[in-house]
């Protein structure tokens, strides 16, 4: 075990490491100037140009750049802004272009909002979404069978930043029956009924997918011939579908959690735009309409570590949620 996760955390470690290349390439070695993005007006001087690609550091080579970006993931760094020195404590992720705030600022304070709706999201979908699906795999065939798949196919079907506005416009904005997005600031109660509206139509959206995945995967399991001797037993069917059929089912479900899970925390975009959660999917979305590049690749990092962590996570738990599957 232990071998098999120090192994995985030096694949991760390598994934994340060839990210932030990647990324630190395309955005900072392309053809585009960075420093256009600190120039309010539409054609910025020659002069002021060349102080502000000297102020952020960018006449430096590209290699020297990359190092003071790396070093400030461990140790911070010093930024001079209009005369000042500003310190960013580890891990740095550089300060914004246009607000002239730290990027951890910037993104780590709206990360909370991100998490709060993808876990009310989560807790939607995989209750909503695993529950029908089982039922369809239980009655495999029948009318129940057939109307859940295929209202999840239809509801699947439709695009989601269509049903997202029509939630956002009737029930929230029109009808009053589900309230609008609030800060925390407002208030613990207010902040999480503002939640409910995207969290909602998030999780119903993303259900569809798991109702298909719970019921093909309960199918197949229940077909297996350890199913069969259990139930030749005579042990008890709800024994049989839950404490047997339904572990061994959800090997597979959990991978796609974990990714969803992961996609969601990396910012959901078009939920955040459209009810406007102050997450960090709207703000990134922000930065590229501005062209804040520390912003960007900060959001891309972030990305990154949460994706390779969900995908440890999930290989590690396979182990507890199936007993046939064992780390070697």
């Amino acid at each position: 075990m232990l071998t098999y996760i120090l192994r995985r955390l030096a694949l991760a470690l390598s994934v994340i490491l060839a990210t932030l290349v990647s990324a630190f390439l395309l955005f900072f070695a392309g053809p585009s100037d960075p420093a256009q993005a600190m120039c309010p007006e539409t054609r910025c001087n020659a002069t002021r140009l060349a102080a502000i690609t000297t102020s952020l550091g960018l006449d430096k080579p590209l290699t020297v750049q990359f190092y003071e970006y790396f070093k400030g993931l461990f140790v911070g760094r010093d930024f001079v802004y209009a005369g000042d020195t500003v310190h960013c404590g580890a891990p740095c992720l550089g300060f914004s272009f246009v607000t002239r705030r730290s990027v951890n600022e910037e993104l780590f304070t709206r990360f909370p909002n991100t998490i709060v709706l993808a876990l009310m999201a989560a807790v939607v979908f995989v209750t909503v979404g695993v529950t029908l699906g089982v039922i369809a795999a239980v009655r495999r065939g029948s009318a129940t069978d057939r109307g859940l798949v295929g209202s999840s196919q239809v509801l699947g079907s439709i695009p989601y930043y269509v049903l997202a506005l029509l939630v956002a416009l009737y029930p929230v904005i029109l009808w009053n029956v589900l309230p609008q997005y609030s800060a925390f600031s407002a208030g613990v109660g207010p902040y999480f009924m503002g939640m409910l509206a995207p969290a909602l139509i998030l999780g119903l959206v993303t259900s569809a997918s798991y109702v298909r995945y719970t019921r093909n995967s309960m199918i197949e399991t229940l077909s297996m011939d350890y199913i069969r001797t259990a139930r030749s037993k005579g042990i008890n069917e709800r024994t049989v579908l839950y404490k047997h059929g339904f572990r061994a089912a959800m090997s597979p479900i959990a991978t796609i959690l974990g990714l969803d899970i992961a996609a969601l925390l990396t910012g959901t975009l078009i939920t955040e735009q459209i009810f406007g959660v102050d997450g960090i999917g709207r703000r990134g979305l922000a930065a590229l309409k501005s062209f804040d590049l520390p912003v960007i690749m900060g959001t891309v990092l972030i990305g990154a570590v949460v994706v390779v962590v969900m995908n440890l996570v999930v290989d590690i738990a396979y182990s507890f949620i199936d007993p046939r599957v064992r780390l070697s």
